[in-house]
């Protein structure tokens, strides 16, 4: 006797992931994102007003702990250049990696640690439309940062225009400092490794990287210690957003679904053993009739239609033709 799914099981394995749409989601989503970065360049003046801003806000609250930092990594070559490595390359490196774990280990997760992430970076690109900040490496030297990313630009790839590669500072926005994504990506990386790694290391990881990556965003001077806490900010946003938005990507999933089940039942419709002047047969109480019934195993005797007077019901139904005399 064959077996029948349940519909719970069918329905999840429609839902299932797969990642060859999940891939160019993703690549989708990030080549937006770098797409908004580079369009959203604002006012040179203004970002370096609001760059100042965010200086004199935090002096005047004692928090500007990416001045010490910046001494710190400056003065220090074996501190500023594995420094800046990890800010040019690790949000490039980690975050995939833990969006790949999770979509082969942690697939009941995925989804919504998915949709957090983007929901917080575009969230993080309307901030870097809305209010262009100039970093603290590009301020002027009378602030006293120093640009570890050009000082150092002989032991990497990058050349003296942020983390990008020798020649391509022109393609990336400078001025996109608030929030700091690469704090609020780290967060996320965080989270997933402290729920979810399952071990005393991965706890460990989970703390230490989104803490390293503050240091090192502001020992860099690539952002002010607001950026940061921005960027915090940003992911506690998508967080509580993200719930919404996979239930309005549900809803188009279904709509999208429903359409598609409409074409599909008038296709059948349309089959050529569906045709307009053909009847089926009728279920009823365990018995089936034959086109033409009305009521169950019970026949009109029609005289003069092909059956003989003394004809049984059997012999003469449905127009059935005539024995031979």
């Amino acid at each position: 006797m064959p077996q029948t799914e349940t519909p719970g099981i069918e329905a999840d394995r429609r839902s299932r992931l797969r990642w060859w749409t999940e891939l160019p989601l993703i690549l989708m989503v990030y080549a937006s994102y770098s797409a908004g970065r580079l369009l959203a360049r604002g006012d040179t003046a203004s970002a370096v007003d609001h760059g100042l801003a965010i200086l004199r806000i935090e002096k005047f609250l004692h928090i500007n702990a990416e001045h010490p930092l910046n001494r710190l990594f400056t003065r220090e070559a074996w501190l500023g250049i594995p420094a800046d490595f990890w800010y040019a390359s690790l949000h490039y490196l980690v975050t995939p990696a833990i969006l790949i774990w999770l979509f082969r280990s942690r697939a009941q997760v995925y989804r919504a640690a998915r949709t957090w992430l983007m929901t917080s970076t575009f969230i993080g690109l309307i901030g870097f439309t809305l209010l262009p900040t100039c970093p603290p490496r590009l301020l002027s030297p009378d602030y006293g940062f120093v640009d570890t990313m050009a000082k150092y630009s002989s032991y990497g790839w990058w050349g003296g225009e942020a983390s990008a590669p020798r020649g391509l500072g022109g393609m990336t926005n400078q001025y996109a400092a608030m929030p700091s994504l690469h704090c609020g990506w780290a967060l996320w990386c965080g989270v997933m490794l402290w729920r979810y790694g399952g071990t005393r290391l991965t706890k460990v990881l989970g703390v230490a990287y989104p803490l390293l990556t503050a240091i090192v965003v502001m020992g860099t001077a690539n952002h002010y210690l607001l950026d940061a806490v921005a960027g915090v900010v940003v992911m506690g946003l998508g967080f509580l957003l993200a719930p919404q938005v996979m239930k309005g990507a549900d809803r188009i999933r279904a709509r999208f679904a429903g359409r598609g089940s409409l074409v599909a039942a008038s296709s059948r419709d349309a089959a050529p053993g569906a045709s307009l002047g053909t009847e089926t047969s009728i279920v009823s109480g365990g018995c089936q009739t034959s086109p033409g019934e009305r009521i169950p195993r019970q026949r009109e005797s029609q005289l003069g239609t092909g059956a003989e007077p003394g004809a049984s019901p059997t012999d003469a139904g449905d127009g059935a033709p005539a024995p031979a005399r």
